[in-house]
């Protein structure tokens, strides 16, 4: 069992790693990454579970409520997600009345999705207690490591 207490913090960096040596640095960046993700979830998770409801529904909560009156089809592409996998979670949301659903102005086939008021204070509850841990963190690790963080992000995610 992987020890991530006792783990190395600093891995060495440089060009002179043996492949095992690599190997065990991108190990150790797996487990940072399960662990820290692990830590950024737990509370929203325990919010969530409260309602009977998961993780699906933060990404729909956090999304529509960054992109007010987001078309179902967008959401789908932003979520990477297909009709079905979206469905019942979103239904549900509907029916605990936190997200509503329209017709577009602009075109009367397309639906859109908005949050409510209480959805929103929802989004808001579990999104700022992701705030503010990254806030926390960020700020104990200072601005040159934040700007690496989003590097990294933004890197992995365009391979995704």
């Amino acid at each position: 069992m992987v020890d991530q207490i006792s783990a190395i913090d600093n891995p060495p960096l440089d060009e002179t790693l043996t492949p095992s040596m690599r190997e065990d640095a991108l190990r150790l960046a797996i487990e940072q990454f399960y662990f820290g993700y692990r830590a950024f979830t737990v509370q929203p998770d325990r919010i969530l579970a409260e309602r009977g409801l998961g993780r699906v529904h933060h990404r729909i909560l956090y999304f529509v409520g960054r992109n007010p009156r987001i078309s179902v089809n967008a959401l789908l592409g932003m979520l990477s997600v297909s009709k079905q996998a979206l469905n019942a979670p979103l239904r549900q949301l509907m029916d605990m009345q936190l997200v509503m659903i329209d017709t577009a102005t602009h075109d009367k086939r397309v639906r859109e999705l908005s949050l409510t008021p209480a959805g929103a204070e929802l989004e808001a509850q579990l999104t700022g207690t992701q705030m503010q841990q990254l806030q926390t963190v960020f700020a104990q690790v200072g601005t040159n490591a934040e700007a690496g963080w989003h590097q990294v992000m933004r890197s992995l995610s365009a391979q995704g």
